[in-house]
């Protein structure tokens, strides 16, 4: 078994042919400029030291070295041995509120935004732990079962808009329930991290949390927006056009409620981070899981593969060092053998 570390160098093997084309060509122009010259036998006598054999030694010699870096760079590796590769980590589940509060600028460039920054800079701060993503507003929405695919997780993160959820609302008991039926390992340690505002959570947020308590599942809730609140904008093509108003013409005001996050995740022994500095929540998060339990999720073999590039670039500098020695004009002794019938 082998595998080429970095195949995109092997065009640069092409060179080979193109240095043996370029040294025949001045060899052809040479011997013309010499028939142009004079007498070609004539020549041969004026400079009778030269070696035609010597030449292309030299070019041979420089055009293997130069094959040997190249593969080299290539840096061929050959497996030697299959090995089984355990991945331990911690199932987690991001519960993401997409309710219309969340559009709010109070927390740049608003609620949701800062929101999708923080699942991300957690993400980027995953090992081999699995993810799953859950929408909510007035009811829950699945949007990417548990998996280990970052980057797929990312894509989905990314497209996450309020307009996923019809009914409006912050339903945070339907979003913990579904959240809980995404893990499907009972063995497996489990956390679901809550970002949301915390308004209008509705009724049962208690007793989904103690559902998830029962099922051994941990709790963090991150807290996005201010107390102090702001209005809710309505674009039209990006730009701010008005805001949200009441039924009696007033401009809706939302404020974030930390306390019921707090209190929802203190009934899973979890706990609240406010998500206003995105690194200070990875951080939370990050020391979260270094106190859980690590599940083994599958084991793989995999085959272990060496690199080769020492021995090309070792062969190549040797190659390089005797060419130094190689000289263009006819080895004596050599010369004396007469190996190729050379006349005198």
């Amino acid at each position: 078994m082998y595998e080429l570390d970095e195949p995109k160098y092997l065009y640069l093997l092409g060179l080979v042919p193109v240095l043996l084309v370029v040294f025949l060509l001045n060899l052809y122009w040479q011997k013309k400029k010499q028939r142009e010259f004079g007498d070609p036998e004539l020549v041969k006598k004026l400079t009778p030291e030269r070696s035609v054999f010597k030449a292309t030694l030299k070019l041979v010699v420089l055009l293997l070295a130069l094959s040997g870096i190249i593969i080299a760079l290539v840096n061929p590796k050959i497996g030697t041995k299959v090995e089984t590769v355990k991945r331990e980590g911690v199932d987690i589940v991001f519960a993401v509120d997409v309710s219309k509060s969340m559009l709010a600028e109070d927390m740049l460039p608003n609620r949701l935004d800062k929101a999708k920054q923080i699942v991300s800079q957690v993400i980027n701060q995953l090992g081999t732990d699995r993810i799953g993503i859950v929408a909510y507003a007035g009811s829950a929405y699945p949007v990417l079962p548990i998996t280990g695919d970052y980057s797929v997780a990312k894509m989905f993160l990314q497209n996450m808009n309020t307009d996923m959820v019809s009914s409006q609302g912050t339903a945070i008991s339907d979003a913990l329930e579904l959240a809980a039926s995404y893990f499907d390992d009972p063995q497996t340690s489990k956390l679901v991290i809550l970002i949301s505002d915390g308004e209008d959570h509705g009724e049962g947020s208690r007793e989904a949390a103690l559902a998830l308590k029962d099922k051994g599942i941990k709790l963090i809730t991150v807290g996005v927006g201010t107390e102090k609140g702001g209005p809710i904008p309505l674009k039209v093509n990006g730009r701010t056009e008005s805001f949200k108003r009441d039924n009696e013409g007033n401009v809706v005001v939302t404020k974030m409620y930390p306390q019921d996050l707090k209190s929802i995740a203190a009934v899973t022994n979890g706990g609240y981070v406010y998500g206003k500095n995105t690194r200070e929540v990875s951080d939370y998060v990050k020391n979260a899981l270094s106190h859980m339990e690590k599940s083994e999720f599958e084991a793989k073999q995999m085959a272990v593969y060496d690199s080769q590039y020492q021995w090309f670039l070792g062969a190549a500098f040797v190659l390089l060092f005797l060419e130094v020695f190689f000289l263009e004009r006819k080895t004596a002794w050599i010369k004396k053998l007469n190996l190729f019938n050379e006349k005198e």
